[in-house]
């Protein structure tokens, strides 16, 4: 029976023997790990920090992109009963330093010369770290190979045989797994507790409601140090999938060709990217080959209504759908290796009106939610209960409900042990053992939970309009010409945005439109440009109520900033940061004529 992380690889190593079970590029090609090499890397990499005085509850720290060493080296922490402590790549040395520091770590492993050039200078300051390894064959002084570490745990292994499996015995389900540092989007990061028993009942919860095989490849891409992604990683091995790392997330279209996996687990702005894309060959297509898209598009729609009712799908509407699949749907499903069974979204918001384009087309998407102190998951669409535009039913044994002010509320075997080191911060988002998600939502009249927005992100206009953004940027993303948005008006008599423009399509409008293009900076300025894409953000958002249409919007020269602070390592935006940065550019949206920025839905620009 399972009831830890180090049993989980245990019985994976037993039960689901493959030669294929870790697929990893090198040298230009896919590369198999079998079970058998994956569980003895783990073994002697566990060992082998024992020797260098590794001991249960200290923490390791890994800064390093995907790869099969990164989940070696989690599963070895674990095995030695330590603590894992996932770091960015993206983050900035003093970001860096912080976690290090903060979680008292003793062991820093880092993946190449790059990410050692970042935590190198710190080394003074971080007296208790007690050593450095690298994943890099070679290493700098004072700093130890991974290698050198499994050779000296193959050792051990060697003369005390059944060391290992002591290890993994000593290990409890109520002993702490892991420390993730959350994204900090309102403040300084905290990092979250989770024992091993808070993630093992999320990944059985998983395991179950969703159908996982040791049929399946799956494409690995979403950073590890994210919960989401660490989480079903957990759950793929725990099924004996093989798992497949994408090279980078700009060579996941690629490695989908490559690969040709069933499952992908994805943040939304990845099928934002897909949608977009598609949308802009159709519209830049001759027209026949435009009819043609939108007619098999409205089939698939009308087709995926019936079928998501659950009511019958007359014969003619069916023998349309397979026109429709043969003729624009299989040439888009090829493009993601053509054997996706279905993808999960989490870690955002995902569109409906994206979640409807894919299931039209024949790929679903598994919406779900959760957070970094929920371990993550607490509730997703399945096969059996889906509804697109919610994020599912609360999973199996989680409860959830909807506090007074619309606050989600939640209690499971999966909600964090605390902060660390921060007792008082634990203190506030617990409430009569219920925690406080900081999410705004709704249950609809069936029990699909829809979340609204962040209940920090709220924003109420000085009319006294309720307006949650999130929605609203969702809309305007689905715009080719727009790769990000941040909608303003707390306080404010009209709703406006900053827009991040899609760089490349928009450099393609000017010139078509015979509009000089010297600077990017140049560009966003000429009025023509903001007419155009506050035209863009209309056609976006027809649906909306007259008080939450954008009135007017500031269009910026450059994407959001991780080093500035703009955006976490996982993508969502720090709103607060980002109004200070912008903040001149905002006051000018409001400095003009109140006539044009009423909130009954007039038009200003």
């Amino acid at each position: 029976m399972v009831t830890t992380l180090p049993q989980l690889l245990v019985n994976t190593v037993k039960a689901y023997p493959k030669p294929d079970f870790i697929l990893f590029k090198k040298e230009g090609a896919y590369t198999p790990l079998s079970t058998g090499e994956f569980g003895d890397g783990v073994k002697h990499l566990s060992l082998g920090l024992k020797t260098l005085g590794f001991e249960a509850g200290q923490k390791l720290c890994i800064l390093s992109e995907n790869r099969p060493a990164w989940t070696m080296t989690d599963f070895a922490t674990l095995c030695a009963g330590g603590l894992t402590v996932p770091i960015y790549t993206t983050l900035v040395s003093e970001q860096i330093r912080y976690i290090i520091d903060d979680s008292d770590a003793t062991v820093v492993v880092v993946s190449n010369a790059d990410h050692w050039k970042k935590v190198e200078p710190l080394r003074p300051g971080l007296t208790k770290v007690k050593h450095y390894i690298t994943f890099a064959d070679e290493a700098p002084a004072g700093v130890l190979t991974l290698k050198a570490v499994m050779e000296k745990g193959k050792d051990a292994a060697e003369s005390k045989p059944g060391l290992f499996d002591e290890l993994v015995a000593r290990v409890k389900p109520g002993d702490e797994a892991t420390l993730i540092y959350t994204s900090g989007t309102t403040g300084v990061p905290k990092g979250v507790i989770l024992t091993h028993d808070n993630l093992v009942s999320n990944i059985k919860t998983a395991a179950a409601i969703i159908e996982f095989t040791e049929k399946d490849t799956v494409l690995s891409f979403l950073p590890l140090s994210h919960i989401l992604e660490r989480m079903v990683m957990f759950t793929y091995m725990y099924k004996g999938c093989t798992v497949a790392f994408a090279e980078s997330v700009e060579a996941v279209a690629q490695n989908l060709l490559e690969v040709r996996p069933h499952i992908m687990v994805s943040v939304p702005r990845v099928f934002e990217k897909i949608y977009t894309k598609v949308m802009d060959q159709v519209l830049t297509s001759p027209a026949l080959r435009r009819k043609i898209f939108f007619w098999a598009l409205k089939v698939g729609k009308a087709y995926g209504a019936l079928k998501l009712e659950g009511k019958p799908i007359p014969g003619g509407l069916s023998f349309r759908r397979s026109i429709a699949a043969k003729l624009v749907f299989s040439k888009i499903i090829a493009k993601t290796g053509g054997r996706v069974r279905f993808f999960v979204s989490g870690g955002a918001p995902l569109s409906k009106d994206i979640a409807e384009f894919f299931y039209a087309i024949g790929l679903t998407i598994l919406e779900g939610y959760g957070l970094t102190e929920t371990s993550p998951l607490l509730s997703i669409n399945t096969f059996e209960n889906i509804r697109l535009g919610t994020v599912g039913k609360p999973a199996p044994g989680v409860d959830i409900k909807i506090a007074s002010d619309g606050e989600i509320l939640a209690r499971g075997p999966n909600i964090m042990k605390g902060y660390y080191k921060k007792e008082a911060e634990t203190r506030e988002v617990f409430e009569s053992g219920w925690f406080k998600t900081g999410d705004i939502g709704r249950f609809d009249p069936d029990g699909f939970l829809v979340i609204t927005d962040r209940k920090k992100d709220l924003i109420i206009t000085s009319g006294g309009k309720n307006i949650a953004p999130q929605p609203i940027e969702n809309l305007l993303k689905t715009s080719p010409y727009v790769a990000n948005a941040v909608v303003i008006g707390d306080r404010r008599r009209f709703v406006s945005a900053l827009v991040v423009p899609n760089f490349e399509k928009l450099s393609d409008y000017a010139r078509n439109q015979g509009i000089p293009a010297g600077s990017m900076e140049d560009l966003v300025r000429d009025k023509r440009i903001v007419d155009f894409l506050l035209a863009e953000v209309a056609k976006a958002t027809p649906q909306l109520a007259s008080y939450e249409r954008i009135k007017k919007i500031a269009v910026l020269p450059r994407d959001f900033d991780i080093e500035k602070g703009e955006i976490t390592p996982s993508l969502k935006v720090r709103r607060a940061n980002v109004t200070v940065e912008y903040q001149a550019l905002i006051d000018a949206m409001y400095e003009e004529g109140a006539e044009e920025g009423r909130d009954d839905g007039a038009i200003g620009g």
